[in-house]
C-alpha cells in the first residue's frame, strides 16, 4: 500500500483551520445581530475546531492509502467511517493530473480516475508530487487499455 506526500496534511490542516475561522465569524456575527454569545465560548469553540480540524488531518493522513492490485486500483480513505473502493482497471475510463495554486504551492498534485457505470462515478487520489501523479495516471492509463476493456481511456 501506497501513503500520500505528508504536504498534503498542510492542504487538510489549513482546510480545517479555514472552516474553524468561519465558524468564529459565525458565531461573531450571530454576537452582533441576534443574541449575545459570550467572547470566551467564541475564543473556545474556534481552538477546538482549529485543534479537532489539525487532529483530523493528522488521522485521515495515517488512514489514507492507495495499491494498484492485479486487476483493480484499490484505495482506503476516511476518519470517521473507513471507505475501501477497488476500481477496475477496465471500467477506468480516462484518468486526470490536477492541481489548484495552493497544491502546486506546496508541490502536490492529484490523480482523477473517471469510471464508466453511475454518474460522478470518479475516484480522486490526492497528496501526490507532480512526477507520482504523472507516473500513476499513466500507469492507469496503460493498465485500463491492457485489461481489455473497449470503454477503456
Amino acid at each position: 500500500m501506497e501513503s500520500l506526500h505528508p504536504r498534503i496534511r498542510l492542504l487538510w490542516i489549513a482546510r480545517g483551520a479555514l472552516v474553524a475561522a468561519l465558524l468564529g465569524v459565525g458565531l461573531a456575527a450571530v454576537d452582533v445581530w441576534l443574541v449575545t454569545v459570550p467572547t470566551s465560548v467564541v475564543v473556545v469553540v474556534v481552538l477546538l475546531g482549529f485543534a479537532l480540524g489539525g487532529v483530523y488531518a493528522v488521522r485521515l493522513y495515517q488512514i489514507w492509502r492507495f495499491e494498484l492490485q492485479d486487476d483493480a486500483l484499490y484505495l482506503e480513505r476516511g476518519v470517521v467511517t473507513i471507505v475501501e473502493t477497488a476500481v477496475p482497471f477496465v471500467r477506468v475510463q480516462h484518468v486526470d493530473t490536477q492541481f489548484g495554486p495552493i497544491e502546486r504551492a506546496l508541490g502536490l498534485s492529484s490523480v482523477v480516475v473517471y469510471t464508466a457505470g453511475s454518474r460522478n462515478a470518479d475516484v480522486r487520489i490526492p497528496g501526490l508530487t507532480p512526477s507520482r501523479a504523472r507516473s500513476l495516471q499513466d500507469t492507469l492509463r496503460e493498465l485500463a487499455v491492457e485489461s481489455g476493456g473497449e470503454d477503456a481511456v
